[in-house]
């Protein structure tokens, strides 16, 4: 079993990274930690104060005056935004579209590299993310791309909206998931890949129980 190490796991929007990341990291009584979380809190930022359409330099200056951190609670993370824990209301798709939007922005990437980066590195971690074995944990002990069909991961977010009392489209959320990784794949900066040492997982007909299992049958000795 790893000892210390760390757990990367890639993939686009909604195909079940953070699920999948939680449930391994209570496996292991390590530390789970969704960097989606720290892009839609800076996307949360903007919004309150009216910026989400603004340019990128508005934008730049308005996060240099953001604090953005985790806080680790019973083995999983929780968001800070200027010291306010705004973990339970990050997921709507509004925060959702400009989380994705910002993502390509060179200052917001490097504003939140080394939060992700340091905690990374104090080992027995799972993060899940759409860079982390390429760019935030080059040297994660194991590293997973995980992949489900598009109509899967738009029920699955659905499914997700309703239990938060959300109200959701199903074209809608597949239209937006489609053109969110378009967007991904795409981008200029750190681009949604799969890093050539990390494993495939599609997981479009596994429950998470399954494929907790199977990456745990892939952990080195």
């Amino acid at each position: 079993m790893l000892n210390k190490g760390s757990i990367a796991i890639d993939g686009p929007s909604a195909s079940g990274k953070s699920s999948l990341a939680r449930a391994l990291a209570n496996k292991l009584q390590w530390v789970h930690a969704d960097t989606g979380a720290l892009y839609r809190a800076v996307a949360l930022s903007l919004i309150k104060a009216s910026l989400a359409e603004a340019t990128d330099n508005i934008l730049c200056k308005h996060i240099k005056d953001q604090t953005i951190s985790y806080n680790i609670r019973d083995n999983s993370t929780r968001v800070l935004l200027n010291g306010e824990d705004v973990t339970d209301i990050l997921r709507s798709e509004e925060i959702g579209r400009t989380a994705s939007r910002i993502s390509q922005i060179p200052c917001v990437r490097e504003y939140l590299f080394h939060i992700q980066r340091s905690l990374g590195e104090k080992g027995e971690v799972v993060m899940d993310g759409r860079d982390i074995g390429t760019v935030i944990l080059p040297d994660a002990s194991l590293k997973i791309f995980l992949l489900a069909d598009v109509r899967t991961r738009a029920l699955r977010r659905l499914s997700e909206l309703e239990q938060q009392g959300i109200p959701g489209n199903l074209r809608d959320i597949q239209n937006d998931l489609e053109e969110r990784d378009r967007r991904d794949r795409t981008r200029s900066l750190a681009p949604l890949i799969q890093a050539p040492d990390a494993l495939l997982l599609d997981n479009s007909h596994m429950t998470i129980e399954d494929s907790v299992k199977w990456i745990l049958q892939k952990l080195p000795n």
